[in-house]
Order: C-alpha cells, then structure tokens, then sequence
C-alpha cells in the first residue's frame, strides 16, 4: 500500500477529486435567471434532475446513533435531494446481516448500491449478485483495497493504513512513548488497518485494546483498567469520535496523564480540541463520502462517468488540531463535519 505505483494512483484520485470540487464550485457560481434556465436546460439535456427518478440503496456496517453515520447520511440525502433520488438507508453491524440488507435492495430493483466492506467476505457474494442483476454498485469508507476486485465501481473514502500512520505521527508529536489503540468493532479490517498504519509510524510501544463498542460504560471501563494497570500508558488513540470523550473521561477517573487522540470528528469533539482535553482528529470527511457515493451513481446512470479510474478517491485524513479546530466549527455545529 506504499508503494509508489500506489502513491501514483492515490494522487490520481485526489486529482479526480479536485476536478470534481472545481465543478461544483462553478456551477454554484452561475447566477441570475439566464444562468438558472442555462443550467436547467442542461440539466434536462443530461438526463438530470428532471429527468426519471432514481432509488438508491446506502447497507452501511453501522447506522443511526453515531455521529459518524449521521454525517455521512446527511451527505447522502443533500446529494439525493439535488438529483431527484429516492434514498434508502440500512444498516447492521453483523456482516451476515448487512449481506441481508444488500440482498433486499437487490430484490427490490433499486437503480444503485452504495455499501462498506468493513467485513468484506460477508459481502462478496451479495455485491457480485447485485453487478449480475445489472445494478451498479459503490463502496464507502471500508475496504478500499477489495472494493473494485469485489465489483464495485468506485470507492470514496480515506486509505485506513495510510490515516493510521498520520495518526502514529501525531501521537508521536504530542509526546507520547506507550499508547493503547482502542478498537471498538473486533473484525472490522479498516479499524485494524488504522491501529496498524499508526504502530508503524509511532516510534513507541502501541498496543491494541479491543472494546465492545455497542456498550460505552464498557468502553469506559475497559480503558480505565488498561490505565489504571499499566501507569506508563502516556497516550490513548481512539478509533471514533464518542470513544475519545470516553477515553478522556477514563484518564480521569485512573488518574492518569494520557493525552488522547482519535479519528473521525463531531461538534462536541471540535469543542474538545480546541480546549485542549483531546489532541488531534484524524477527519476523513463522511459528508463527503456520502455526498459522492449518491451523486456518482447518478452520474454514472445519467452520464456514464466514473470516478476514480479504478482507484479510490481519497476523502482525507485531514489532521483537526487547536491551530486550525476553530475553522471548522461552524460546519460541525450544522453536523456536516
């Protein structure tokens, strides 16, 4: 995964990225009714908005009641909005059960899937049903590496090895020498793709710690054990937002002195770096995510475009401190960051 035909490929999908970006920007610049009519007319021409209606199915590994999610829904819904799409939302941490999902969108002859390979062998068969009844299908967040080999068109979202050892750097910078990777979902390769990547850049000793994470007074116990045991434990690396509140909240209570960072953001975690109680946030932007999973369907349904070229199109890590936290609290306080 570092290899520099790899680089060369990542960089090619932050370009296609980019010239996505740069589009959306021009056409929001377009203003005045003449713009407006110029932009429906073409819109109709394409097959857009105006044109049939499509239904789009988003099985995701985990669901409502994480902030994580919800942002990556609100994404979804702002994209199916702007393209005339009636979006459907599941999800089930079981992979037996999201394959499940997968197939009931199937049997119901949506015209897309979006899907995350977080336990990717438990969707294999589904996904390839789902390419063999014609419906295209994306991938987000987990599994980049199998996404394209499994039948997907494209994949948006960060490569988790690569954010892990981001991660492993700041962990370093903020002057930890022994750390506790905390995994909340045992089998979820992505989260075991983020405590590799950071281990290998950290320079100290990482350890894993697994934790129920459907369970936070668990969690919270959990870490405060490790804590509580191992008094030379100086850093926390939490694999989620919530988790990292949690993590604080456990310092506390075994009087330790680690300083904790995570991935993934939400409005009460910009609030807690820019304090000072968490360190860093490894953001791989889930808006996004969900926004182009929708929107590249219906591109590819209205236009046959496909992004990526094959390789996934990188959605971070973006590395949230306190130097630059402030930025981006208006957009986490509307919940699309």
């Amino acid at each position: 995964m570092t290899s520099t035909k790899g680089r060369s490929g990542r960089g090619r999908a932050r370009g296609a990225a980019a010239v996505l970006a740069a589009g959306v920007l021009v056409l929001g610049a377009c203003s005045g009714s003449g713009g407006k009519k110029a932009e429906e007319r073409e819109s109709k021409a394409a097959g857009g908005a105006s044109g049939p209606r499509l239904k789009i199915a988003m099985v995701t590994h985990s669901g409502p009641g994480d902030t994580f999610w919800d942002i990556v829904q609100k994404g979804a819904r702002a994209a199916a909005a702007k393209d005339n799409v009636e979006f459907l939302y599941s999800a089930d941490p079981d992979g037996g059960k999201q394959a499940q999902l997968v197939q009931a969108a199937v049997d119901k002859k949506v015209d897309g899937i979006v899907v995350t390979f977080a336990k990717p062998d438990a969707l294999k068969d589904v996904v390839a049903r789902a390419t063999a009844a014609r419906i295209p299908v994306v991938s987000i967040n987990s599994g980049a590496d199998v996404s394209a080999r499994y039948g997907a068109v494209a994949h948006f979202g960060q490569d988790e090895a690569i954010a892990g050892e981001a991660a492993g750097r700041e962990m370093a910078r903020i002057g930890a020498k022994k750390a506790l990777c905390v995994i909340h979902e045992q089998g979820n390769v992505g989260l075991e793709d983020r405590c590799a990547g950071a281990r290998k850049t950290f320079g100290g000793q990482m350890q894993n710690l697994f934790v129920q994470g459907t369970n936070m007074p668990q969690v919270k116990s959990s870490i405060t054990a490790k804590l509580q045991a191992d008094k030379g434990v100086d850093g926390v690396l939490t694999l989620g937002a919530p988790f990292a509140a949690t993590a604080v909240d456990s310092a506390k209570e075994a009087s330790s002195d680690a300083k904790v960072g995570t991935f993934d953001m939400n409005k009460d975690l910009i609030d807690a770096v820019k304090d000072g109680r968490i360190w860093f946030a490894v953001d791989q932007q889930p808006y996004l995510q969900g926004y182009e999973a929708v929107d590249g369907l219906w591109l590819l349904k209205h236009n046959g475009n496909v992004l990526g070229g094959g390789r996934p199109v990188l959605t971070g890590p973006a590395i949230v401190t306190k130097a630059n936290a402030a930025a981006l609290e208006g957009f986490a306080s509307r919940g699309t960051r």
